[in-house]
This record gives structure tokens, sequence and C-alpha cells, in this order.
């Protein structure tokens, strides 16, 4: 099989898998047993957070583990926005159309509780404006949630710049604004540095940089407002309660370790192949077009349309072909529905209708972009025979 849908998951990693065995056997201790099987159990973990905050730059009071990125953005969103409205900070949340569901769903849950909620567009690149942003902020703004990397284009967020206005409009209004970010596609691809980035919340989930599925982290920013939304034992630094996954929270440091090792040479090799790919559909496949962003962009990502076809019918024809890749757009209750985050950009719904995402990992060679150009124009004009033939 050709794997080219590392956006959605990726392969899990040896060494993850590794650190994970034996807390999946012998070591099978809850954390909070006072007895030697959990205080093992607990060293195990303290270790996994001190290594993870290592590789986000962060301490390690300031991470906390979560069963994926949707409840790490979910957490973050709800548990800053509502511990902000209770200190009487106000209830205006900034967000951009462009981001994962997880986002846009925890943003529509804020406004049936009562919040309001500002969602700015993009250009035809997916970039966020930061004269937008600015413009956006108000007296009662509490918190921005934009993601770092989309998931569907790759398009990589002026986020430190976003960070560096909400701390000029804090020092001169005097009202500090949270900013979260859905970091979830960055790993393995570009640095992720807590501080650097100026966030006071980051979400992550393993299985998107070879760790298990199961298994998230939030970095939450010392003495960044928060009210849990889980609530029972004292877990996680009293913010997150139930019992730790700790099989998974290991195979989660040690991915995250070596996905942040070598970055420049892995983003060097990976940005040619799909640079290759790129130029081969465009040179063989007439009227497709590439959806995205050349300078601002994660190097794996190729975001394609082709007119004249439904991207759930190409793909299902790959699939025959032995090649693994994701349609641009959802189906949802039979009805078909265009991805959002293209449409945001403003291309155009049958454009957006046709477009099919190739995402390339770590273990990606040129035998599987020679297998998919090969492949791929064949595809494409079956695809095309049988939407006209079915007008």
């Amino acid at each position: 099989m050709v794997y080219l849908d590392h956006a959605a998951t990726t392969p899990l990693r040896a060494e993850a898998r590794e650190a994970m065995l034996p807390f999946l056997g012998e070591r099978f201790g809850n954390p909070s047993g006072l007895y030697a099987e959990g205080r093992e159990a607990q060293r195990a973990l303290d270790a996994a957070r001190a290594a993870t905050a290592e590789r986000l730059n962060a301490r390690p009071s300031e991470i906390l583990f979560t069963s994926g990125g949707t409840e790490a953005i979910n957490t973050a969103m709800l548990g800053i926005a509502y511990a902000m409205r209770r200190a009487g900070a106000g209830a205006h949340v900034i967000t951009t159309a462009i981001e994962h569901h997880a986002g846009i769903h925890a943003a529509q849950q804020l406004e049936e509780l009562g919040f309001e909620t500002t969602t700015l567009g993009c250009d035809g690149a997916g970039r966020v404006s930061v004269d937008e942003f600015a413009r956006a902020l108000r007296p009662d703004t509490v918190l921005a949630s934009v993601m770092l990397a989309n998931n569907e284009v790759g398009t990589i967020q002026p986020l430190a710049e976003l960070a560096a206005i909400l701390r000029e409009y804090a020092a001169r209004q005097r009202h500090r604004v949270m900013l979260h970010s859905d970091a979830v596609q960055a790993p393995g691809w570009m640095a992720v540095d807590a501080r650097a980035l100026g966030v006071d919340a980051l979400s992550l989930s393993a299985h998107k940089f070879g760790g298990p599925k199961g298994s998230g982290v939030l970095f939450l920013r010392r003495a960044t407002p928060f009210r849990p939304l889980l609530l029972g034992g004292g877990q996680e630094m009293q913010k997150r309660a139930g019992t730790e996954n700790v099989a998974g929270i290991a195979g989660t440091a040690a991915a995250l370790a070596l996905a942040c090792e070598g970055v420049a040479e892995r983003v060097a090799r990976v940005r040619a192949l799909r640079e290759r790919l790129r130029e081969g559909i465009l040179a063989a496949v007439p009227d497709a077009a590439v959806n995205g962003c050349r300078t601002h962009c994660l190097p794996n990502n190729l975001n394609v349309s082709f007119d004249g076809i439904e991207s759930d019918d190409l793909v299902a024809r790959l699939d025959a072909r032995g090649i693994a890749a994701s349609t641009g757009s959802a189906c949802s209750n039979a009805m078909w529905e265009p991805s959002h985050v293209l449409l945001a950009m403003g291309v155009p719904i049958r454009r957006a209708a046709g477009s099919v995402r190739f995402s390339l990992g770590e273990g990606t060679d040129g035998a599987d972009v020679e297998a998919v150009l090969a492949a791929l124009p064949g595809e494409v004009e079956r695809a095309r025979r049988a939407v006209a033939a079915a007008r």
C-alpha cells in the first residue's frame, strides 16, 4: 500500500510501542496508588511529563495528558472561557473559519452557553489576517483560538504575531486575552515551542506524530485561568480527573521526542517529494489546481482539486489501486458538503467538491510518489467520465 494520509493518522513508532508495552503487562499499577506498583506508575508518568515539557519548552506542571487532540482542544477552549467569564472578564471568543471541527464545535457550544463568538475568515491561501484579528478584539474578549497549521491544506498561521498583538493589547487596555492553538498537525514538521509561539494553551494528538491513538497533550501556561471539565479525582494536578492512561502517555512522550529530532532533514526530504508530486500532477492532469499556501505551509501536505469529479469517488478508485489518500470533503447525512476550509478560502464549490488531500510522512519515498503519478491521471479521467455519464 502507498500510504499518503499521514495527516489523518501515522504508523505507531516502534520506540513508542516499546515504551508502552511494560504498562500493558506487568507494570499495571494505578499512579494514584500508594504502594510500590502505584509509585512505579507515577514515576513513569512524571518522566513522560518532564520529557514532553522539555520538547515543548514548558514546565512539567504545565503539561496535561488527555484522551487525544479533540479533548485537549475542547478542554482548553471551554475550560479557559468558563474561568474567564466566571472572573468577570467577559464572554467574547475569537476563532477562525478554518479550524478543525473540534474547535468549531467547541465554539458553537460556547455560543449555546451564552458566549458571543467572532469567526475570522482567511485569504485564498488559507492565512488569517493579522489586522483583522486585531480589529476583532473587544473589551469583553476572553479567548482567541487559532490553529497553528491547517489539517486540510497545511497552511501555517502567523501565531507568534497574533500573540504579540495580544500582549500589546493587554498592556494598552489592561485586559488580557488568552490564546489557544490547535497544533495537532505541527510536530515533526516544524518547531512547536510554546514559549516562542506565545500561547497560553496548545493542543496535540499523539497519533499524528507516531504515538498511540487515544492519547493527547494540553499545554496550559502557568496561571492561565482554567476551570476543569472532567470532575472526579485529583489527577493531572486537579485539572483533568480520571485515572491516567500510563501506557498511552509513555508512548506519547517517546513518539514526541523522536518527532522533534532531525526535523530539518525530514522537512527537506519530504518537501522535495511533495514538490515532485505536485509538479507531476499539474503536468499530467488537465484542470488540476493546488489549494493552499506555497510559502507558509507544512512540507508534507498537498491538497489538489480536480475539476469534474467527486472526490470520494476518486479516493475509492485510488484505494482500489493500493493508494491511500483522503477526500477534502465530508459526507454527512447523505448530503454532500464541500470542505469548510476550502470554501472559507474562496474555492468554488465545484472545485472544492473534487479536492483530494495527499499527506506524506516520514516513511514516504520516491517510489510512492511515482506510483501515485502512474495511477492518478487514468483514475481522474475515469472519475470524470463517471460523473459525466451520471448527468
